[in-house]
């Protein structure tokens, strides 16, 4: 009897997000959540200007040395943290409001109930080249993240309605919105430089 050849077991992305789903979450949350969010998205506002800027100074830093310092990676994980969690709440995909937490640990320190992001930065041995055009490369899948974003527009207009009159997110269209935060979760993680492996185009 011939062996059967092992199959590799898939390497999960250096960036991860998992979601907590409630079983309900209270009618009136569509209409709230976005309010109560505004002190989270302004805090979330200043951390993207602040983490653009270094991404801009780590494209030199790569560029010049090969590596990226360990304190950037775990500020833009820490960004990245506070985006997804901010985003499910104004999203009124969660009730328990997001933890003002700033944390800069690659590994999520597990404050939020709900949200998990876990990143592994790469620190060493980059792909200058791959870092150089990273714009470039990364198109393909800013085209196809805008796309999601338009459809995702309608799927939230859809589930207010359903939460509001039934308290329950549609498993389908709550499985398609996480999975468009997670595909941006790791388009951004590559854009911002925490790895050179290219993000795949999937929701999952």
């Amino acid at each position: 009897m011939q062996p059967v050849p092992m199959q590799p077991v898939p390497r999960p992305y250096p960036a991860t997000l998992t979601f907590d789903s409630p079983e309900r979450i209270a009618n009136w949350r569509p209409l709230v959540n976005w309010l109560l969010a505004i002190p989270q998205l302004l805090i979330v506002n200043a951390l993207r200007s602040v983490s653009e800027l270094l991404a801009v100074i780590s494209w030199f830093i790569i560029l010049f040395t090969g590596g990226l310092p360990a304190d950037v990676a775990n500020f833009q994980v820490m960004y990245l943290r506070y985006y997804a969690r901010t985003s499910a709440f104004a999203g009124f995909l969660r009730e328990e409001y997001p933890p003002f937490a700033f944390g800069m640990t690659a590994n999520d320190p597990g404050g939020d109930s709900r949200v998990r992001v876990d990143v592994v930065p790469q620190l060493e041995n980059r792909n200058r080249v791959s870092v150089a055009f990273r714009l470039v490369l990364a198109i393909p899948q800013l085209i196809v993240l805008a796309l999601l974003l338009i459809a995702q527009l309608l799927v939230l207009v859809i589930a207010l309605f359903a939460v509001l009159f039934t308290g329950r997110w549609p498993a389908g269209l709550r499985d398609f919105t996480i999975g468009v935060l997670r595909w941006w979760l790791r388009l951004e993680a590559y854009l911002l430089l925490l790895t050179d492996e290219y993000p795949p185009f999937a929701l999952s």
